[in-house]
């Protein structure tokens, strides 16, 4: 959990190793309890405090055999709120807000341009959650020839690739792979599509 953000008027941004304005907006992702974030958005509409919750639609079928669509938060527990660094305790102070997220004690702002994209994008095109995968993470293959087959992640050029390695005969292979068609092994196996 990202740490709870007091008053430390020296911000840094990690990405851009440059101090942070207390002064000028910038875009900062709020952690919040789980499932409260449309009635934090709405207490930061209610307090003017210019806030983005990306959402998503999801089709759910309950027991009852009924079909509804929910809209849900693209980023579960995540709100982003533009504002200035000195102006966060009214955010801090909102119901459900646990922290800034920061690096330390330090609130690091999110690269405007892509909050800003990813607001624009959600506008024209569907989006919905992806399990986080990095490079070098141990995945499993959901579907194809090589359904099941755990590996790690590799990215070679503009391509995703899996290295199998048969531990028996110390040798490996590495099969190209869409992002989509793995998933982290530490999830439990899905069926393939």
């Amino acid at each position: 959990m990202p740490e709870l953000v007091q008053d430390d008027y020296r911000s840094y941004s990690t990405a851009e190793h440059e101090p942070v304005s207390n002064l000028a907006p910038r875009w900062f992702a709020v952690y919040t309890a789980p499932r409260h974030e449309k009635r934090i958005a709405e207490h930061f509409e209610q307090r003017h405090i210019e806030a983005f919750l990306p959402i998503y639609q999801s089709r759910h079928n309950w027991k009852d055999g009924s079909k509804t669509v929910l809209e849900l938060p693209l980023f579960p527990s995540y709100i982003f709120v533009h504002i200035a660094l000195a102006n966060r305790v009214p955010v801090l102070e909102v119901p459900g807000v646990l922290a800034l997220v920061s690096c330390g004690r330090c609130p690091v702002p999110l690269p405007d341009l892509e909050v800003e994209t990813l607001r624009e994008g959600l506008a024209v095109c569907k989006a919905e959650p992806h399990p986080y995968l990095v490079v070098g993470e141990r995945v499993r293959v959901r579907v194809g020839p090589f359904a099941g087959m755990e590996g790690v992640l590799l990215r070679k050029s503009n391509n995703f690739r899996v290295v199998l390695t048969m531990m028996q005969i110390m040798q490996s292979v590495a099969i190209e792979v869409n992002e989509s068609d793995v998933e982290s092994a530490d999830s439990a196996p899905q069926q393939g599509n």
